[in-house]
């Protein structure tokens, strides 16, 4: 049998909790907010709808940048040659020719601070042979990463009818970057990058939230006429880390201000609780037939839930597991789980483990196990025997 044990009580001597308020009211078209410390979504408008994302995809070439740095194919000094197409590249340049041989590194500076398409394309060029192989090589690893709603024609983020990608999407991948390489992650908050000095005018980086003090160290700002403003953030205030994707916003100024706004939005009108600790019982379990007749449940790990900070409200949690429990039980063994809700927020779900082993049971708990079988038996037995009561007849 399957037990479902509510554990409201239990939780609420832990903590006082809040239910989520209403979302942020973002002017972007499009918007995901999530919170990586709790692994929490806090807000998404629009976020599963494919859309252009400007200079925002060249995040994707970066991640394919870096993952060939990752598995060897270059290194951080390795020259790329600039062909012809490189550039003839307008918009956002490092204003390279044919004659450079830039490096890796200062290919990777020139894509996140001078947002060159030119840098781009020497990057697509020199991993895939050409900017259309190498963007079949991305959609192939978006699917493979989950992006479900992106299509890359390009590695520039070039305005074009089928590249596209969702506000999800462009979290997915910042998420990725920040987690998966933060040997390279550092390059996203240089403010200024001024390569040869060619382009004076294109040495600082876009992001206006990097001049704040709010802690924003990242990404990548995108601007098309199709597109409008755009800007995949991120944030770190204390022990929490904050990303963001916004788009169709209608001025650079526009950008700045909704972006500075949902960064204190996310710090300031949420706090990180601890509710439960990596060890905490939890519950007790039966056990058939083992040398113990039950066992404690403990949490396999700490569980933080990001909660609103003004309106009082309620929590709810539930443990599941198989009840009784099969001896024999190793210490550490996952058992079951314990599901944390909140209203408004995504539910959060910790493993549960047996507190200590239970080995198989000797003759005395096997005889008491045999015992407690047959008196339930016999009760059952006598109670479908009993005759029915017979209703009493009034008198006339």
């Amino acid at each position: 049998m399957i037990l479902r044990l509510a554990l409201a009580p239990v939780l609420a001597l832990m903590l006082a909790v809040l239910p989520a308020q209403a979302a942020f009211e973002t002017r972007a078209s499009a918007a995901w907010v999530y919170d990586l410390t709790t692994d929490t979504v806090l807000l998404a408008k629009n976020a599963e709808t494919p859309l252009p994302p400007a200079s925002m995809s060249k995040l994707m070439t970066l991640n394919m940048l870096f993952e060939a740095l990752r598995d060897g194919r270059v290194d951080m000094d390795t020259r790329f040659g600039v062909s012809s197409t490189a550039r003839a590249m307008g918009g956002s340049t490092m204003f390279l020719n044919e004659r450079d041989r830039p490096t890796v590194e200062e290919l990777i500076q020139g894509i996140v601070v001078m947002s060159g398409n030119d840098a781009c394309v020497v990057v697509a060029e020199g991993l895939a042979g050409s900017e259309e192989a190498f963007a079949r090589m991305m959609n192939q690893r978006a699917a493979d990463l989950g992006m479900n709603d992106s299509h890359f024609v390009n590695s520039t983020g070039w305005p074009a009818p089928e590249h596209r990608m969702s506000m999800h999407d462009l979290g997915l991948l910042a998420t990725r970057l920040i987690t998966e390489f933060p040997e390279y992650y550092g390059y996203f908050a240089e403010k200024e990058f001024a390569w040869d000095n060619r382009a004076p005018q294109n040495r600082f980086n876009r992001n206006p939230l990097l001049k704040l003090g709010i802690g924003a160290d990242g990404l990548k700002t995108g601007h098309t006429q199709e597109a409008g403003y755009g800007l995949v953030g991120s944030a770190a205030q204390g022990d929490r880390r904050i990303i963001f994707v916004i788009t169709g916003l209608p001025t650079d100024t526009a950008r700045a201000e909704e972006a500075e706004s949902i960064v204190n939005w996310a710090f300031r009108q949420f706090v990180q609780k601890q509710v439960v600790r990596q060890g905490q019982p939890i519950a007790t379990a039966s056990v058939w037939l083992g040398e113990s007749d039950s066992v404690g449940l403990v949490a396999a790990r700490d569980a933080a839930l990001l909660i609103p900070a003004l309106e009082q409200g309620g929590i709810s949690a539930e443990a599941t597991y198989l009840d009784p429990l099969p001896a024999p039980l190793e210490a550490g063994q996952e058992v079951g789980t314990l599901t944390i809700s909140l209203a408004g927020l995504p539910d959060t779900t910790v493993p549960l483990l047996a507190e200590n082993a239970v080995p198989v049971g000797g003759f005395v708990p096997h005889l008491r196990t045999a015992a407690e079988v047959l008196m339930a038996r016999a009760l059952r037995d006598r109670a479908a025997d009993a005759p029915a009561e017979t209703p009493a007849v009034p008198a006339e």
